[in-house]
C-alpha cells in the first residue's frame, strides 16, 4: 500500500491539500474535465483507476471534482477517501433511467430517499435505516433547478447492482424477484433507477459529510413499454450546471453561518 505509507489516499492518490470541501462526483471519467470547465483555474491532481480529480476554485472557495466509476462500492471508496483529505460536501451528477410515465427523457431527477438493492450500504448499516440525502445539499439542489428553469421531479431513487438486472430482468435466474420488486416500486411512486446514492447517502451519514445527488433521465423504459415517445439524451450538461448552482448556494449558505 505504497500511497498510504507516503500520506497518499491508497485509491484515488491524492493527499491533504489536493482536494476541496465541497466534491462534485460524476461516474464517468470522461465528464470530469467538463464539470471543471466551469471552475476557475481547474488542474488535474490526480488519475487513479477510476478516480480522476480536478480541482479550481468557485466564488473563492476550492472546489474539487472527482469521478467514481460505475456502482456502489467504488463510490464509496471515493467518498471515504475525500473524507478523509478534508472534503465534506458532495453532489453525485450522473444519469438514470425513469420509472414513471410523465417524466421524460432529458427531465432532471433529485432523490429525496434511495432504495437500498445494493450491496454496498449493507455493510455500513442495517437495512432499516434510511439512505437519504443531506437535506441542505438537497434544498440548493431543488433552488438550482429553479435557478436554471430546469424541468425536474423530487423524490425517491432505486439503487441497483446489476444494470442487466434492471434492463434484461427476465433472462435473469431471480426474474421472479427482480420483476415483482420492480413492479412494487413502481406502484409505490419510484421515480428512478441508478446504482450508486444509496451508498453514497449511507456512507455519508456514517462519516458524517453532506451528501446529495441529481441525474439527468437518458430514456425512461416505462414509457417504451406503452408505446409513448421515448428518446434516449445523453447530454448531462443542465445537471452539471444545476450541481454548480447548488455549490456556489451551499458556499453562501455556509459563510453566512460563519459569520
Amino acid at each position: 500500500m505504497k500511497y498510504a505509507q507516503e500520506g497518499y489516499e491508497y485509491h484515488i492518490g491524492m493527499k491533504k491539500g489536493d482536494v476541496g470541501k465541497y466534491v462534485i462526483l460524476p461516474g464517468d471519467p470522461k465528464r470530469v474535465k467538463k464539470i471543471a470547465a466551469y471552475l476557475e483555474n481547474a488542474k488535474k491532481v490526480a488519475d487513479s483507476r477510476e478516480f480522476e480529480t480536478w480541482t479550481g476554485t468557485l466564488n473563492g472557495e476550492k472546489i474539487s471534482v472527482t469521478s467514481t466509476g460505475i456502482g456502489g462500492p467504488s463510490a464509496a471508496i471515493a467518498l471515504e477517501e475525500l473524507a478523509n483529505l478534508g472534503a465534506d460536501t458532495f453532489i453525485r451528477v450522473g444519469t438514470c433511467g425513469a420509472m414513471q410515465p410523465d417524466i421524460l427523457s432529458g427531465d432532471l431527477i433529485i432523490p429525496n430517499g434511495a432504495i437500498r438493492a445494493e450491496g454496498t450500504s449493507k455493510e455500513y448499516a442495517p437495512i432499516e435505516f434510511p439512505a437519504v440525502p443531506n437535506f441542505e445539499v438537497l434544498k440548493a439542489l431543488i433552488q438550482g433547478a429553479q435557478t436554471k428553469k430546469a424541468r425536474y421531479h423530487v423524490g425517491v431513487a432505486q439503487c441497483k447492482d446489476s444494470f442487466y438486472g434492471q434492463h434484461n430482468p427476465e433472462t435473469m435466474p431471480v426474474s421472479y424477484a427482480l420483476q415483482n420488486k420492480w413492479e412494487a416500486w413502481k406502484k409505490l411512486g419510484t421515480l428512478c433507477s441508478e446504482m450508486e446514492s444509496a451508498a453514497l447517502f449511507t456512507v455519508g451519514a456514517y462519516r458524517r459529510v453532506r451528501v446529495g445527488s441529481i441525474f439527468v433521465v437518458i430514456g425512461n423504459q416505462e414509457r417504451e413499454k406503452l408505446g409513448l415517445s421515448n428518446p434516449v439524451v445523453h447530454d448531462t450538461d443542465l445537471a452539471i450546471q444545476t450541481a454548480v448552482e447548488a455549490i456556489k448556494e451551499l458556499i453562501e449558505n455556509d459563510r453566512q453561518a460563519q459569520q
